[in-house]
């Protein structure tokens, strides 16, 4: 296993050397600044390249940029409007300029109109350490009482809309504010965010786009872009819903294991992958972590590791990021079936055989309360997770290599 590292390029305040430190080599970055639907220029993909070997201790090996995440997928592209073939060509274009530069894995996702949704992100736990958390109530909240989406309440339980409605009326305008630039904080590091008024607009386009038709548009650009990416050598890997339920009545298309079997199916080509991340899919109580590994393991090209706990008994409720070897999501035994997945790839021969993982989310502890870095994204605590996974790894090869 490949320990990788994200790093949001020279404005992110967890530095190179703070990576080299922690142990990881593999960076996994993008064109941040870049918006979607643009192309990637080569030499802009190989400055970043540039910055990262100069500004990187040199080690042994050396740190290098391994995997891109994420070449975003236009809301054109995901809905069929307006420039999107246009976009689909340069995504393309940008394909090939990432091969150019030596670049294999390339990371996206399919989430319609917000990339990953939190409505709280320095949520306290008992220990003092703070982390991202996911309060349904207060999503209810924000999506019928301050988003005011026509037909949200009756999406949902009448207990649930009357809860969210007795915070609204409890809470006063600075948690409000608070909560709205959470829920659409969207993509780190990215190059624009959204308004109210811009998530109102984008709902009205979306009306016409139904579960069907967005499976139909995710297909149309797989059978345009996977081609293409095995014919330059590349490993695209979809990135599970976060979370992986509907938010704001948009359909969600990637959120159980059915929904990556269909993915897989839809373009049946090497090139045509998966982004397993742990802590998306284990939001959902439904979802067999390592039973998914064992089953799409084939196709799983690029891993995120991290857990969350879930706050309740349903199928999806609220849930916080927990510490990595402490949730609910049996770790070591989806850990165990990445080891067995990729000692099957080493006996088939394949160039692959060591999948790229990173220690996602964290919680921020001791230095990282006042370094305040990327929401999910602090040093100290993903450092911690990165070490509690490396021991992980090594006691089961261990414990494989001797019986």
């Amino acid at each position: 296993m490949q320990e990788s590292w994200r790093w949001f390029g020279p404005e992110d305040l967890v530095s190179l050397t703070d990576v080299a430190q922690a142990g990881a080599r593999g960076i996994v970055t993008a064109l941040h600044h870049r918006s979607p639907g643009e192309v990637w220029p080569l030499a802009e993909i190989e400055r970043r390249q540039a910055l990262i070997s100069a500004g990187a201790p040199q080690t042994d090996p050396a740190i290098r940029w391994t995997v891109v995440e994420s070449l975003p997928v236009s809301e054109d592209i995901k809905r069929q409007s307006g420039d999107w073939r246009t976009h689909v060509e340069n995504y393309k274009t940008s394909l090939d300029n990432i091969a150019a530069a030596g670049i294999q894995v390339i990371c996206y996702n399919f989430m319609p109109l917000l990339d990953w949704t939190r409505t709280d992100l320095a949520h306290t736990v008992d220990t003092g350490a703070t982390c991202m958390r996911f309060d349904l109530p207060d999503f209810v909240m924000f999506d019928c009482f301050i988003l005011k989406r026509a037909g949200a309440e009756a999406e949902y339980d009448e207990a649930l809309v009357e809860e969210a409605k007795r915070r609204f009326k409890d809470t006063d305008d600075g948690f409000k504010a608070r909560l709205i630039d959470n829920v659409i904080c969207g993509l780190p590091g990215a190059a624009s965010h959204l308004s109210l008024d811009d998530i109102k607009a984008h709902l009205e386009i979306y009306k016409s786009c139904d579960h069907r038709q967005m499976v139909q548009n995710q297909a149309d650009f797989l059978e345009q872009v996977i081609p293409h990416a095995e014919r330059l050598g590349l490993r695209m890997c979809c990135h599970p819903d976060d979370p992986p339920v509907a938010l704001l009545g948009l359909p969600r298309i990637m959120s159980t294991e059915p929904d990556f079997h269909r993915l897989i199916d839809a373009v049946d080509l090497p090139a045509n992958g998966i982004t397993l991340c742990s802590g998306s899919l284990g939001a959902r109580a439904d979802n067999d972590l390592p039973g998914m590994m064992e089953r799409l393991g084939d196709r799983v090209h690029f891993l995120h590791l991290r857990n969350v706990r879930r706050e309740h008994d349903d199928m999806f409720g609220s849930f916080h990021e927990s510490e990595h070897l402490d949730g609910d999501l049996p770790m070591a035994a989806l850990v165990a079936a990445i080891l067995k997945e990729e000692r099957r790839r080493r006996e088939a021969g394949r160039d692959d055989h060591s999948i790229p993982f990173r220690p996602d989310h964290g919680q921020d502890i001791l230095d990282d309360l006042t370094r305040k870095a990327q929401p999910g994204y602090p040093a100290i605590g993903r450092l911690k997770g990165l070490a509690e996974l490396r021991g992980l790894i090594s006691g089961l090869e261990h414990a494989a290599a001797n019986g």
